[in-house]
């Protein structure tokens, strides 16, 4: 009877109380694939106006005041991490002269929404451009089942590329 319950609650949830976070790469493989290697870490101590415009950005405050950041050859690699729904999604995001060349999920612990994680997905970022009001250039279509998802890189885009300018 027990083996019973358990395969109907097994198959009610689809595996998804039993799924952990996915790994799709390793931050530092991150760093190293868009940089060519890994460049000395530096920091960006985040002021108490610059925490007001990450927080205009956010909706809250970053997790931390300093915000790690590699650079070479003109591009800066970021690993960011922001709330989906109820978990963090840990993203990397290289910026290169102003505009976004590279976003990747690499850490992924939600259990609805990792389409984001998608290439067809996060490609959209390419490109983006941070706009006077502070929004990005180009807004990226949702995917249905993953709004907050779809939120939290966006935002992650837009703080990447306002910390550029921070440098």
């Amino acid at each position: 009877m027990a083996r019973v319950f358990y395969t109907i609650v097994l198959l009610l949830c689809g595996g998804s109380a039993f799924a952990g976070p996915k790994v799709h790469q390793k931050p530092s493989d991150f760093i190293r694939e868009s940089l060519g290697e890994i460049p000395a870490t530096r920091a960006i101590n985040l002021s108490a106006r610059q925490q007001g415009q990450v927080r205009a950005i956010l909706g809250k405050n970053y997790k931390t005041r300093s915000v790690r950041y590699w650079t070479k050859g003109g591009k800066t690699a970021f690993i960011l991490e922001e709330i989906g729904k109820t978990e963090y999604i840990t993203t990397g995001i290289v910026v290169k002269g102003g505009r976004v060349e590279t976003v990747k999920v690499l850490v992924y612990r939600e259990s609805h929404g990792w389409e984001v994680a998608r290439a067809a997905f996060t490609r959209q970022f390419r490109d983006v451009t941070l706009r006077a009001d502070g929004q990005i250039s180009k807004v990226p279509r949702n995917i249905a089942g993953a709004t907050l998802s779809v939120r939290a890189l966006t935002k992650l885009a837009r703080l990447a590329l306002f910390l550029e300018g921070q440098k």
